[in-house]
């Protein structure tokens, strides 16, 4: 059969514009067009943050890891491996829980020194209310009671307690620098350390020092220290400064 001239010419005009550069196919895509570049994957990093958390936090992270990590099916081979985190989790347990401890006993013991020492100051202001009013502002009668008279200096009086004392860390690992406020009329300094738990024989002197500051060397780094000073003069020792304590860089 014979196609009419105006068939011939519809076709020939469809197949023409099939491959011309203005023709689309179908869904509005350029026939021809170059595949479009795919977006890249980004790819994920680990933020762990552990400097920023407490050591509660730090175990409780890890046991989560652990926790999440056992039997996954992604990693199966895990290096360190499961057991010694484990391992490395219940150590840290065992001696924060000794760190705490001995930190409760500690504060439990200071404040029953500062109850000691107040009860002690406030019976000794009334000691001095009786001295003053049976003496009668006799300063002879005063001192023979062992008590000091205003605006009188005596050569045995005891350098008074050190005060201030703060700890930094040094310039160098296993370093500790101390400062605290001098006292009038102290010809040297005695500095005592103690690791921790402070124990009555734990306490381990350092070398004296004629300035209001000292230098701690060759400590262990990671170890926590306490530390205290007293004053010395020609009457003898004052009384210890209350403890100051550091761990060492």
């Amino acid at each position: 059969m014979k196609l009419s001239e105006n068939s011939k010419l519809n076709q020939e005009q469809a197949m023409a514009n099939y491959d011309s550069a203005e023709a689309v196919f179908d869904s509005g895509l350029f026939y021809d067009a170059p595949d479009l570049p795919q977006p890249r994957k980004r790819m994920a990093q680990i933020s762990l943050n552990l400097s920023k958390l407490s050591i509660a936090e730090l175990i409780q992270s890890a046991n989560n890891i652990k926790t999440a990590m056992t039997g996954n099916a992604t990693f199966t081979t895990p290096n360190p491996s499961l057991a010694n985190i484990g391992s490395l989790i219940t150590n840290l347990t065992n001696t924060n829980n000794v760190y705490e401890t001995g930190q409760l006993t500690q504060k439990t013991n200071l404040t029953n020194r500062d109850a000691a020492a107040q009860a002690l100051m406030d019976s000794l202001v009334a000691l001095a209310g009786y001295v003053q009013s049976v003496s009668m502002g006799d300063a002879a009668k005063i001192q023979s009671a062992g008590m000091s008279v205003k605006g009188a200096r005596s050569a045995t009086q005891l350098p008074e307690q050190v005060g201030n004392l703060a700890v930094t860390a040094g310039d160098n690992a296993g370093e500790l620098d101390l400062q605290w406020d001098s006292i009038s009329g102290a010809k040297s300094y005695e500095v005592q350390i103690s690791p921790d738990p402070i124990t009555a024989t734990s306490w381990i002197a350092q070398p004296s020092v004629t300035r209001s500051k000292a230098v701690i060397l060759n400590l262990a780094s990671g170890t926590r220290m306490w530390l205290r000073v007293r004053a010395v003069n020609a009457a003898g020792l004052g009384a210890w400064s209350d403890v100051a304590t550091k761990i060492v860089p």
